[in-house]
C-alpha cells in the first residue's frame, strides 16, 4: 500500500505563518491527486485544498488567498502554506493522496490513503 506522513504543525498567532508537508511511499505506481483536509472539534472533516497530477489546484473559499498548495511529483510530496492564519483555521489537517501501486508484480491497484493527521492551533 501507500503511507502518508505528515509534519509541521504547531500553534502560531493569529496573522502568523505555517507549512505542511507530507511524503508519499510505498509501492507507488501513479499518483493523481494530492490534498489536504482538516477537522475541527465537532465538526466534519472537510477539503482544504486539493493538487492534481497535472498541477491544477482546487481551494476552500475560507482558505483562497491566504493558503498555497504545491507539489513536487518526483518526490511524491505535497506542501501546504498556510499565511493569515486565524482562530477558525485551528483543526487536525490530514494529508490525502489516491492513485496506483503495484499490489503484485506486474499488476497495479488503486488506492486512496491518509495521513495520521498534524495539529495546527491558532491562537489569537
Amino acid at each position: 500500500q501507500v503511507q502518508l506522513v505528515e509534519s509541521g504543525g504547531g500553534l502560531v498567532q493569529a496573522g502568523g505563518s505555517l507549512r505542511l508537508s507530507c511524503a508519499a511511499s510505498g509501492s507507488i505506481f501513479s499518483i493523481k491527486n494530492m490534498g489536504w483536509y482538516r477537522q475541527a472539534p465537532g465538526k466534519q472533516r472537510e477539503l482544504v485544498a486539493v493538487i492534481t497530477s497535472g498541477l491544477s489546484t482546487n481551494y476552500a473559499d475560507s482558505v483562497k488567498g491566504r493558503f498555497t498548495i504545491s507539489r513536487d511529483n518526483a518526490k511524491n510530496t505535497v506542501s501546504l502554506q498556510m499565511n493569515s492564519l486565524k482562530p477558525e483555521d485551528t483543526a487536525v489537517y490530514y494529508c490525502n493522496a489516491d492513485g496506483t501501486y503495484y499490489s503484485a508484480p506486474y499488476y497495479v491497484s488503486d488506492f486512496r490513503s491518509w495521513g495520521q493527521g498534524t495539529q495546527v492551533t491558532v491562537s489569537s
